[in-house]
């Protein structure tokens, strides 16, 4: 007869983020702002306790993803919207530039599949290697 031994895990078990606080951070990210810039208003929990509350409840992590994914978009939108924006003078032409590149780099680097260079390597055919030793040939 086999018995099974089941690990009990230590500490309190984790507990479902409230809905009202899942709600407010998803709208949050959803419009393009940073998770950071949410926690540093008065009222707000740390951002540590918001990255563990991600990593202990599934749920909420599947719903944060789907916020950031539809806050890029926001950041892509914002990006077209800046471009729009006429320049009263040159200074102005190259904040504005700089805002763009900004917004597109962290982009680049938050969802690299999407907004990142497309880095492949495409090869077809065969590869010949041809070693030339200056060592003369013995006919056998």
């Amino acid at each position: 007869m086999q018995t099974s031994i089941v690990k009990r895990k230590v500490g309190r078990p984790a507990q479902p983020v409230p809905e009202e606080f899942a709600r407010e951070i998803v709208a949050w990210l959803a419009a393009g702002k940073s998770l950071r810039e949410y926690c540093q208003q008065p009222g707000r929990p740390h951002f540590g306790t918001v990255y563990d509350r991600i990593a202990k409840d599934q749920d909420f992590a599947q719903r944060v993803a789907a916020a950031r994914e539809v806050g890029f978009d926001q950041i892509a939108l914002e990006c077209l919207a800046i471009a729009d924006e006429i320049p009263a003078d040159s200074v102005e032409v190259q904040h504005q530039r700089l805002r763009i590149d900004t917004r597109l780099r962290l982009l680049a680097k938050w969802c690299p599949r999407r907004f990142g260079d497309r880095l492949g390597l495409d090869h077809r055919g065969a590869v010949e290697i041809n070693v030339v030793t200056g060592v003369p040939q013995q006919n056998l």
